[in-house]
Formats: C-alpha cells, structure tokens, sequence
C-alpha cells in the first residue's frame, strides 16, 4: 500500500470506529504493529498508528491491502469493513439522515443514527420507554413534553424518523435489543391511558419469546442499583468494540476507552441480577394494563 492511500482526517466516531475495527484484525492476524506496518508498506508504526487512531483517512485501495494483509476474507466481515470505511471516508449519510435532515439538529444524533444503523447489538439501562420500541402516540406524547420542538410540524417530523428507525428491528440482519426498564418508565402516564395501554401492549407484542427483543424490569423494590447515575446504551458490532453512548439535554457522549466500555458492561451485569427475568418482566407490563 502506497502512503498516498492515507490522508490525514480529523478523528469522529466513525474514523475512531473504523480504526478500531482495523487494530482488532491487525491483532487477531497475530501481527505487530511494525509487522503491519511493514508489510502494508507504510512508513513505520506512527503511520499506522494515526490510522488506528482514526487520524487518517484509508482509500478504497488501501483498504484492500489492509484486509489481504490481515487475512480477511469472510464475506459478512468485509462487508461490515468497507461499511465503517465508507462512513470514516466521506461522513456518507444513511437514507434516515437524507430523508429526515430538517428533524436532525445536531452532529452527535446524526452520528448516533448511523451507529444504530451498523449495530448487530443493542444494551441498555433506560428510564424511558426507547424509541424503537415506543409506538406513535407515545412517541409524540414523549416528544411534544420535552419542549424541544416549537412547531407541531417539526415534532410530526421527529416523531416519523423515530417511527422510521425501528425498521432496525425487522431489517434483513435485525438488531438484537435488550433493555433494562425502570419501573418508573412503566407507570409514568405520557398522553393519558388509553395511549400508554397501547405502548404497554406494544412492549408485550415484541417481547414475545423467541424474539430479537428482550425487556427486563427493574422495580423500584430493587432499591439502590449500579444505574442510579442515569440512562445508558452499548452498541455493540459486527468488527471492532462496542460504543457506550450516554445521553444528557443537551448532547450525546461516546465512550471507547476499554475502562469505560467495562464499567458500563459491569453495570449492566449488575442491573440484569437486579431487574425481573423476561417472563415475570412481561407479567410486570401485562399487571399493569388492568390498572390502567
């Protein structure tokens, strides 16, 4: 590989991502940093590791000469590659981001929709039934209340790319998700009951077993527990680490650090022995639509 296959880039997610899926093979092919470096010929192991770090850009060129190095050959991983490389590259949109611009307002939820749309895997600790499970009504309920969008027009918008990103879970290769939800995100009325009986119901008809959905309740009879701080997310994919991604009012924030992935993965561990297992979680929500 020529260095002009490599350009210098300003790192984001996707270039953090790319490089990280990069370092992953470079590891699993049993090679140096120098070896790589060498056999891709490249000036030495600074070159790599700029690419590794998501500071330079890798052409389509250079990016077969990487995975012949590496040994990569399998189909899926390929693909799932050259689809981090293509984002890393050019910040390539998804058709929701072409579709939905004007409800998009700011880089890190774009950012946040193109990784959703690469995870094979989704965990979380939630305080609020999440969007690829909530059904319109509740979804515009949520939506409307938090005083984010000052037009009716705008919050239909949100509301629609909201709806339009649950096609992750039915797509050809779905998402497998799994939430941990406060009881607190089951009892709080949003659009009155008849609306959260029917997001009630929605929560049962995609838990159904043998599903790529899974909820586990946590009540509030658990008392203090490892998600006290706040809502949290890990993506995981195909190649390369998961991304924890936690939200404020504000913005986004993605973590990649190993010691920050594993405090997160501890946590949930934590919050999985804490929380009710699917069948009584799925009792839990079937209890509470009587009472509504």
């Amino acid at each position: 590989m020529k260095e002009e296959a490599v350009a210098e880039a300003r790192p984001n997610v996707h270039r953090r991502r790319f490089g990280s899926a990069l370092r992953s093979l470079r590891i699993a092919a049993g090679l140096s940093m120098d070896e790589a470096a060498e056999r891709l010929g490249l000036s030495g192991k600074p070159a790599l590791s700029k690419i590794e770090n998501g500071k330079q850009r890798v052409s389509g060129l250079g990016l077969t000469a990487f995975l012949q190095v590496y040994g990569v050959d399998a189909e899926g991983t390929v693909s799932k590659v050259k689809g981090m490389a293509s984002l890393a590259a050019s910040g390539k949109r998804t058709n929701l981001l072409d579709e939905y611009k004007d409800a998009i307002r700011s880089q890190e939820f774009e950012e946040f929709l193109n990784l959703e749309g690469m995870a094979s895997k989704a965990e979380s600790y939630l305080h609020v039934v999440p969007g690829l499970l909530q059904t319109e009504d509740y979804a515009t309920a949520i939506v409307d209340s938090s005083h984010k969008w000052p037009s009716k027009r705008e919050i239909k918008q949100f509301v629609a790319l909201r709806m339009a990103r649950q096609a992750a879970l039915t797509r050809e290769s779905p998402i497998e998700f799994w939430c941990i939800l406060d009881e607190s995100a089951l009892r709080r009325t949003a659009g009155g009951p008849e609306v959260m009986r029917g997001q009630l119901r929605k929560l049962l008809d995609v838990t159904e077993p043998g599903g790529n959905v899974a909820i586990q309740v946590l009540p509030f009879s658990a008392g203090a527990h490892a998600g006290i701080d706040g809502s949290f997310q890990l993506l995981h994919f195909h190649v390369g680490p998961p991304v924890a991604v936690v939200e404020s009012m504000t913005t986004s924030l993605y973590l990649e650090e190993d010691r920050d992935i594993g405090r997160y993965e501890a946590a949930l561990d934590f919050l999985r022995a804490q929380a009710l297992d699917g069948q009584a979680s799925r009792r839990f929500i079937h209890d509470l639509i009587k009472d509504c």
